[in-house]
């Protein structure tokens, strides 16, 4: 059965369709819900969330576009709205910010799962516009307008996030060379 055919099965409610819609995305959708989420646990309630909204909102899907599209959509604001309502953002002044220069984070020999781990650990604020201006390609705008607030808090907190990346990434590589000395 095609995609399209399992989606008009589930704008019907059907609980066989829907699950096997879940089980073609449920992977994809997790991988992007643990980037969102402070843990594993935190990831399997948003995807479950996501999915109950992925199966009301289903009649909007109008198949413009890919569906998997809007299913990470909705995903993605179904893990950002936990953190609207928790009020984890300061809110800065444009004029306040100065020109910050671009972190460049080397992650040469660095091993990818410590990169996961401190992305993951990084404050919400700061996590949440790092994953959606580096790793999910949004600009200042779309995230100002997701998680309502300034494009300057949104450069901000980037900035930031980079800051903290970086310097743990340099405590790592020094762990690492007073290892071999």
């Amino acid at each position: 059965m095609s995609l399209d055919q399992l989606i008009k099965k589930c704008k019907k409610q059907d609980a066989k369709a829907q699950s096997q819609v879940y089980q073609l995305f449920a992977k994809k959708l997790f991988s992007l819900c643990l980037k969102y989420s402070r843990n594993y646990a935190e990831a399997e309630d948003n995807l479950q969330d996501a999915f109950v909204t992925i199966f009301n909102k289903i009649d909007q899907f109008q198949f413009k576009g890919s569906f998997e599209g809007w299913a990470k959509r909705i995903t993605i604001n179904t893990a950002l709205q936990r953190y609207k309502t928790k009020g984890v953002f300061n809110i800065v002044n444009e004029d306040q910010l100065a020109d910050e220069e671009e972190v460049e984070l080397e992650g040469d020999d660095i091993p990818l799962d410590f990169l996961l781990e401190i992305i993951q650990n990084l404050p919400d604020k700061y996590r949440l516009v790092f994953n959606l201006y580096v790793l999910d390609d949004y600009s200042h705008k779309e995230i100002s307008g997701l998680l309502e607030i300034s494009t300057g808090t949104s450069k901000s907190n980037l900035s930031r996030a980079r800051q903290i990346l970086k310097q743990k990434v340099e405590d790592y590589k020094k762990g690492m060379n007073s290892q071999i000395l």
